[in-house]
């Protein structure tokens, strides 16, 4: 079409591509997963060995 940008087909795809991979990395990225609070007092296991 004559109206269009004179723009290549490996110009436009390597620009979806682009894109794509931006969009998924966004997606990944911003995801919030919720920390657990770990204990921070280990519990000492004592062994009372009768021998």
């Amino acid at each position: 079409m004559p109206q269009m940008a004179p723009l290549s087909w490996l110009s436009l795809l390597y620009f979806f591509i682009l894109i794509f991979i931006l969009f998924n990395i966004i997606n990944y990225y911003s995801f919030y997963y919720n920390v657990k609070n770990f204990s921070k007092s280990k519990k000492n296991i004592s062994y009372n060995w009768k021998w």
